[in-house]
């Protein structure tokens, strides 16, 4: 008898998991936004400025905010980051970035996700064995300054994601777009258009059988335009950004038939496309040589308050030998109380 009960606790994990992903429920609902762990934010500093880093050409911001950024670099860097969240899950952060003289810079960076001690069970309710996820965004940016006040830029990003072993991986390619201007000395704005083309296709026939179906999920377009601006002898920074997304959703909603005779689920999907809004602000100041502090907020005005996310954090600076190391720290009250988000990135300007 143990093959009909492991048949039983691996279609209730797959189940389980699938059911998430593809919007398999007993209730209608919406396909949720897909590939969100790589619109967290990217690095210690850019979470604990709010993520409104789409215009910050200081040289300290991530090309992965905007392609455009990437001539700004100015010297080679590597930065490894890693956050520490409730609920088992974890997020990591690689990132190397070098200026190609005398106009152009390139980055390439990795983001990972996961899930890990997923409680899975049988029919019965039983437990069967501990689950997990992974997710992956590996991105290059390359960005170019078309004159002295204009920079443009393009990057290339990968994903995977990697939810059950009953179901293949599924990978896809997104492109993003950026543009920065000089308005004057202090002021710069930015744009940039990220995720084109990108979408998971999933084919659950592996895990269901005949029951399986192959999903399309769409990647939302996001337009991203802000400001950066530099006061106080720039040694303090405000910067604020406005995004616009368009989702294409599915909204499945399952229905008992009678095929042949026999009732059989069957779920109609309908296609809905949803536009949403939010901003992000933040602001930093270089409290002493080699020392920066840090403020903002993220997702203003998406889900009213309760959507809200604000963050604070610091940089430290340090020669070591012919190496300078800065640590960051960033701390984000994650929204509706699901906790807070602690992360550490440890850069080397080589």
């Amino acid at each position: 008898m143990p093959a009909p009960s492991l048949s039983r606790s691996w279609f209730r994990s797959a189940s389980v998991i699938v059911a998430l992903v593809l919007g398999l429920s007993v209730q209608p609902l919406f396909a949720q936004s897909t590939g969100v762990f790589s619109r967290v934010g990217f690095g210690a500093r850019g979470i604990g400025l709010g993520n409104a880093l789409v215009a910050d050409a200081s040289g300290n911001a991530s090309p992965y905010y905007n392609p455009a950024l990437a001539p700004f670099v100015r010297a080679q860097e590597l930065s490894l980051s890693a956050a520490l969240l409730r609920l088992d899950r974890e997020l990591q952060y690689l990132q190397f970035s070098t200026p190609l003289k005398p106009r152009a810079g390139v980055a390439i960076g990795l983001t990972h996700a996961g899930v890990s001690n997923i409680d899975g069970r049988d029919n019965s309710g039983f437990h069967t064995e501990d689950l997990a996820t992974s997710e992956y965004a590996f991105f290059v940016a390359f960005g170019l300054k078309l004159s002295e006040r204009v920079s443009a830029g393009m990057g290339f990003q990968l994903f995977r994601s990697d939810i059950y072993f009953g179901l293949n991986p599924v990978r896809t390619v997104g492109i993003d777009l950026g543009l920065t201007a000089l308005v004057t000395d202090d002021l710069r704005i930015g744009l940039a258009i990220d995720d084109l083309l990108a979408r998971y296709t999933w084919n659950s026939s592996g895990a269901f059988g005949a029951n399986g179906k192959t999903t399309s999920d769409k990647f939302p377009r996001r337009i991203r335009t802000g400001f950066a601006y530099d006061f106080m002898d720039r040694k303090a920074r405000l910067l604020g950004e406005f995004e616009l997304t368009l989702a294409l959703l599915e909204a499945r909603t399952p229905s008992v038939e009678l095929v042949g005779g026999v009732p059989t689920e069957v779920v109609t999907g309908e296609e809905i496309r949803r536009v949403s809004s939010q901003g992000r602000f933040g602001g930093e100041y270089d409290f002493i040589e080699g020392f920066v502090v840090r403020a903002g907020f993220d997702r203003i005005g998406y889900n009213g308050i309760a959507g809200i996310a604000p963050s604070a954090g610091f940089s430290v600076r340090q020669p070591v030998g012919n190496v300078t190391v800065e640590g960051s720290y960033a701390l984000v009250l994650e929204p509706d109380a699901a906790g807070a988000l602690n992360i550490l990135t440890l850069k080397l300007f080589l």
